[in-house]
């Protein structure tokens, strides 16, 4: 069953405040029951919003309305969550919290809260999702190889394209991926692509290929649907095309779209 390793759900029901900034309307559920029909995808790995901030009760809904069987998800916490509330959310579906600090605006936690929480939820069996640039993955390299818990890195880990696999980051996820202590997500690649959507994101093929060429048996696959970050949003066909694009054979594209995200996230192979 293939399984898309990251996506968003915006529903009415659990804001907090009239309409934050960056909620999408009617971008809950039903709708992405019609996204997975026509990407032909059966899993799912939900992360919670930041309009929502360390509220994940969105995520364990979306969990429980697309059966736990089926759909895991990503949590955003602070230190001072309970071991109550985590063996709830653990229960729920969650199998992850992530640390979204690619800028200050967007951030809900801090880079001094990431070994605190790690330590707690690698009792759990959970990883830690980043979101950082790759110039934050550089710079706390030495925090990133003391941490306990497994580690997922958002969108290709986002190097730049105009360094691609030259930039420091690339060598340091590379190898704690080959240690086997990292994943990283082919996602996102509007999020560092110069020339953008009318030219197919070319110059992130190469970083994409490359990361293929290196860890396959540590990568998965995300569409990043809303895709809240972009005026003009993708078509979630083209972005799985993509896929086929970066990788050259089947049996890599099964590894990436099912095998990994099922080692990863628990789902039954």
């Amino acid at each position: 069953m293939k399984c898309d390793s990251h996506i968003h759900i915006h529903d009415r029901a659990f804001l907090k405040q009239p309409r934050p900034q960056g909620f999408v309307d009617n971008d809950d559920v039903a709708a992405y029951r019609k996204v997975q029909t026509r990407i032909g995808t059966q899993r799912v790995v939900i992360v919670t919003p930041r309009v929502y901030g360390t509220d994940n009760a969105v995520t364990v809904d979306a969990i429980r309305q697309f059966g736990i069987g089926n759909a895991r998800g990503i949590a955003v916490l602070n230190p001072d969550v309970t071991d109550d509330e985590l063996a709830a959310l653990d229960q729920g579906g969650i199998r992850g919290i992530r640390f979204t600090l690619y800028t200050a605006k967007n951030a809900a936690v801090g880079f001094d809260m990431v070994e605190p929480l790690a330590r707690r939820v690698a009792e759990l069996g959970w990883h830690v999702q980043l979101h950082w640039t790759a110039e934050q993955i550089v710079e706390h390299e030495a925090m990133l190889r003391r941490l306990p818990a497994p580690m997922v890195f958002d969108h290709r880990a986002r190097l730049p394209s105009k360094d691609g696999v030259h930039h420091a980051a690339f060598d340091i996820v590379r190898s704690l991926a080959d240690a086997g202590r990292a994943w990283i997500k082919l996602s996102g690649p509007y999020l560092d692509s110069a020339v953008g959507l009318e030219h197919r994101y070319a110059d992130i093929a190469p970083m994409a290929r490359a990361w293929v060429q290196a860890v396959p048996e540590r990568l998965v696959w995300g569409s990043d649907w809303p895709h809240v970050t972009e005026t003009h949003k993708p078509d979630d066909v083209f972005l799985i095309d993509l896929l086929s694009e970066w990788v050259d054979d089947e049996a890599t594209r099964e590894r990436i779209l099912v095998t990994n995200p099922a080692m990863l996230y628990g789902f039954a192979i």
